[in-house]
């Protein structure tokens, strides 16, 4: 799945000096391809968002059931919290949970076995130097016109996030569309930002302040992508 021609010294030393590298051409095109095509036709999406300074999701059965009018008076609902508190709304499949459920299996499931997969692992943990590695968690997202993640830095108590990674999977992404991955520093102010160019992989240490900023009306297509953290415990 992984694309043999990666020069891992390469970005490894990349990753040490900035915190934060981008890999192109991550995985084998027929595989990036299968994925792509998944990840836009069939995931029955969830809508992941807060209320109450809570993150929940709504599920996909209802989500899908909710009308234009609906969902605009959500994202509305989510910008005026955004002003004062930690915010998002974008689509999820959560794999982990789907895969210990039991639902109707499809490519995403393969791909988290693979992330779990001792050749794997072994390959986060020299591109990292963290030898401590030993799962990855992993869910679709997909990210709509209006659509967005505000500051935050990926901490989750109980949970020991060593890196974050994004594999982007849309096609001839235009950064006027938004949905970039930014990075902020102390004094939260912009030092960096990744385009989610096609089969990109983002990866970056945690913590690390970042946001993924909002899908403009205009967007040319859906933000897809498969994200998690390399874990240790």
């Amino acid at each position: 799945m992984l694309n043999n021609a990666i020069d891992l010294n390469r970005y490894r030393q990349l990753l040490v000096q900035h915190t934060r590298v981008q890999i192109p051409d991550f995985l084998q095109l027929d595989a990036a391809e299968t994925l792509h095509r998944c990840l836009r036709e069939d995931i029955p999406w969830a809508l992941a968002e807060r209320s109450g300074g809570v993150s929940h999701t709504i599920d996909a059965t209802t989500y899908a059931g909710m009308d234009a009018e609906a969902r605009q008076l959500l994202l509305k609902k989510a910008y005026a919290r955004a002003t004062t508190e930690f915010q998002f709304s974008y689509d999820s499949y959560m794999i982990v949970r789907a895969v210990k459920e039991g639902w109707t299996p499809n490519p995403l499931h393969t791909v988290l076995e693979f992330l779990n997969s001792p050749e794997f692992l072994l390959f986060a943990r020299r591109l990292t130097g963290e030898p401590t590695i030993n799962r990855v968690s992993a869910q679709g997202t997909r990210y709509r016109a209006g659509q967005f993640l505000t500051r935050h830095q990926d901490r989750e108590a109980g949970e020991n996030r060593v890196c974050a990674f994004v594999i982007n999977l849309s096609r001839y992404w235009d950064s006027d569309w938004g949905g970039l991955l930014q990075f902020h520093d102390v004094d939260d102010r912009l030092v960096d930002a990744f385009v989610p160019y096609w089969n990109t992989l983002s990866l970056f240490r945690v913590p690390q302040s970042h946001t993924v900023s909002l899908v403009t009306p205009w967007a040319g297509a859906e933000r897809l992508a498969i994200t998690g953290w390399f874990l240790a415990d």
